[in-house]
């Protein structure tokens, strides 16, 4: 039996409509919904996230990380601020999220601008993290070009050796959190050869107006 091609691999999505009537007339309340759903069914980092950037020329560049706390404020994540990411948020601060829940046929978009939460409310997440996480935040130059592993194994050693008394580290100050605060949140849920249900949130003066999108 051969193989399909990619162009041939597909599923078919049998989810329930996804409308005006079921969704929240508040998008974080939806995002909510779908994030709990999420973790209800038990899926793997549900919290995992793209996070798509671009310098001041327009260059994008994504990648995964996880969401830490969200509310009405936006989305928090937290990130070395002289790695790649963070370097291209100093110049360019709009950004944008993508959770993608393949097992439940379902997408959320975010777009807006990103900015640094104040470094109490990192502090406060660094010490919660297990000691090794840590450790780990401190000996990593992130997104820097090193000669081998043993580079940051000899780092990490010496910084447990220093801080072996310790019950936490203290806050690199080039460590911390940033805030996504969105302007647009859009639901994706699959449906049916293609007809997909799309629910666009944009911020206007009064809170947010609510679109349906073709698929």
């Amino acid at each position: 039996m051969t193989e399909k091609s990619i162009a041939d691999m597909r599923v078919h999505y049998l989810s329930e409509l996804f409308d005006m009537d079921n969704c929240s007339e508040n998008p974080f309340e939806q995002f909510n919904t779908w994030f709990n759903q999420a973790r209800q069914a038990q899926l793997p980092e549900p919290n995992a996230m793209t996070l798509a950037t671009a310098t001041s020329s327009g260059i994008p560049s994504a990648r995964i990380v996880l969401l830490k706390e969200f509310s009405e404020q936006g989305f928090v994540f937290f990130t070395n601020y002289n790695s790649h990411k963070g370097r291209e948020l100093s110049e360019n601060p709009n950004a944008a999220l993508v959770f993608a829940w393949i097992e439940l046929f379902r997408q959320v978009r975010i777009e807006g601008k990103v900015e640094k939460i104040s470094p109490s409310e990192s502090e406060k997440y660094f010490q919660s993290r297990p000691r090794g996480s840590q450790i780990g935040a401190w000996v990593s130059p992130q997104s820097s070009v090193i000669n081998s592993r043993s580079v940051i194994e000899e780092k990490q050693q010496q910084l447990e050796a220093e801080y072996h008394n310790e019950a936490v580290l203290p806050l690199p100050p080039f460590w911390g959190g940033y805030l996504l605060i969105p302007q647009r949140i859009e639901f994706w849920q699959g449906r049916e050869n293609r007809l997909h249900d799309r629910i666009l949130f944009s911020r206007a003066d009064a809170g947010w107006q609510r679109d349906r999108l073709a698929p």
